[in-house]
Order: C-alpha cells, then sequence, then structure tokens
C-alpha cells in the first residue's frame, strides 16, 4: 500500500507543478496586456549647459575667461591636463522624441579666449520651437449665445452710480514718527 500512496503523491506533485506553471504562463500574458494599458510617467531629462548660436556670436577674441563664463555658464568639462579647453555638452532626452545633443569645445591661449569648435548651434527661438508639446492641442469652443438663450435670463436693472464723497483736505501737519518720551 506505501507504493500506491509514493505513486498518488508523485503524480499529485507533478500536476500541482503542472497547473502552476500554466498560471504563470496566464499571468504573464495578463500582465503584459495590463502594461500595454498602463504605462509609466517618463520624465524628460535635460542635463548640461544650453548654448545657442547668439551667445557664440557674441564671444570676441581677447575675452577673459571670466567673461567667457558670463557668456556661457560655467562649462561641463574642464579638463586638469588641458587648461586651456573648456567643453559645453548639451543633452535633451524625451519620451518619443530623438535625443537631442549638442557639443562645443571653447579654447583659451593663456587666460583670454581664442576660438570655438563643435556643433552648429540653434538659435534660442529655434530651440524653443523644438521643444514643441506632443500633445495635440484640444479645439477652444466657440462661445456664442444666441437671442433665444439670452431672452431666458433677465437683464439686471442699471445700478445708480454712487455720489462721489467730498475729500477731505490732507492735513497741514502730521504726528511725529517717534515718541519724544525716551
Amino acid at each position: 500500500m506505501s507504493a500506491l500512496v509514493h505513486c498518488s503523491a508523485r503524480w499529485a506533485a507533478i500536476l500541482l507543478i503542472g497547473a502552476g506553471l500554466a498560471a504563470c504562463s496566464s499571468f504573464d500574458s495578463v500582465s503584459n496586456r495590463v502594461s500595454s494599458v498602463v504605462t509609466p510617467y517618463k520624465v524628460d531629462v535635460v542635463q548640461g549647459n544650453f548654448v545657442s548660436r547668439e551667445q557664440v556670436q557674441a564671444l570676441q577674441p581677447g575675452m577673459t575667461r571670466q567673461q567667457v563664463k558670463e557668456i556661457l555658464g560655467t562649462p561641463l568639462v574642464t579638463s586638469l591636463f588641458r587648461a586651456d579647453r573648456w567643453d559645453y555638452v548639451f543633452t535633451l532626452k524625451r519620451p518619443g522624441v530623438d535625443v537631442q545633443e549638442r557639443k562645443l569645445a571653447v579654447f583659451f591661449k593663456g587666460d583670454a579666449f581664442d576660438h570655438v569648435e563643435g556643433d552648429e548651434m540653434p538659435t534660442e527661438a529655434e530651440f524653443v520651437a523644438s521643444l514643441g508639446s506632443k500633445r495635440a492641442k484640444a479645439k477652444v469652443p466657440e462661445l456664442e449665445a444666441t437671442e433665444a438663450q439670452l431672452a431666458r435670463f433677465p437683464k439686471a436693472p442699471p445700478q445708480p452710480e454712487p455720489a462721489a464723497a467730498p475729500v477731505p483736505p490732507p492735513p497741514s501737519s502730521y504726528p511725529p514718527l517717534e515718541s519724544s518720551a525716551r
């Protein structure tokens, strides 16, 4: 009899494991359907300094490092080994939109600005236009009432304007600002 119990227990264990695996696969399909409907919020990731074409055009050879920093901002990357170069990197990652990445290297001779190398920078207007919202603009409803709709509301009688009270003349002297008793 004990051999029959062991055999039955094995079959029960095999059936239980099989049922568990079948439940897992159906759970996966349900979770896939739910995850395709519910999507998490994805944040726009902005890193670095945005440098516009107008800022680059404002740079003049011979400017000091401080003047360059006032125009472009603090560089994202400065090297200990190449003190004559500052790197400005800007990256914008948005869900559903291509990554925007711009790089600009500013070179110095001593402490004076020499030249820049890097990507073509957009103007401020071009950059703002590239940030356009992905959402479709909602249609604004037309707010216009017909004469029949307006007739349902009684017109309020005009309110008489209150008579202007005479303004008293300003005082000829004012009280002291500080108390005299100390």
